[in-house]
């Protein structure tokens, strides 16, 4: 029997839900499942130039672990690209740093903090949100 998965952990959702390739002339092909534990290594790693040890003790996952989460996600978006294919953003097996919301009505995530007492979007300033679970 293999050993459970711990959750990684993500200090926040990514701002997007997929990418789409502009002028694709193949048709439409599958897309591509982008994790959050993947896009959180790729924004470790490239966009804030953390070593692997760095980024997975902030991931809170071991240093091998994370090169394979982090390989995945490279060769998941050189598919995208290569193939021309959409890029779409799934939950996977993470935890998410804080508790999130998400605007039922334009779809943003956001976090408050405890001391705010007024639970609204503040993008649009709706009270329809709902709480996006600390595990996914």
């Amino acid at each position: 029997m293999p050993r459970r998965r711990r959750l990684r952990k993500v200090v926040a959702p990514p701002g997007f839900r997929g990418y789409k390739p502009y002028g694709n002339r193949h048709g439409r092909k599958d897309h591509v499942d982008l994790l959050y534990e993947e896009y959180e290594a790729i924004k470790l790693a490239d966009y804030d130039l953390l070593n692997h040890l760095e980024a997975a003790r902030i991931m809170g996952i071991s240093r091998p672990t994370f090169a394979r989460i982090y390989e995945d996600a490279r060769r998941k978006i050189a598919r995208a690209l290569v193939e021309t294919r959409e890029i779409r953003t799934s939950y996977g097996n993470a935890r998410l740093d804080d508790s999130w919301f998400v605007c039922i009505r334009c779809h943003a995530r956001f976090t408050l903090p405890l001391s705010i007492a007024s639970r609204t979007c503040p993008i649009c300033k709706s009270d329809e949100i709902k709480v996006l679970k600390d595990t996914i």
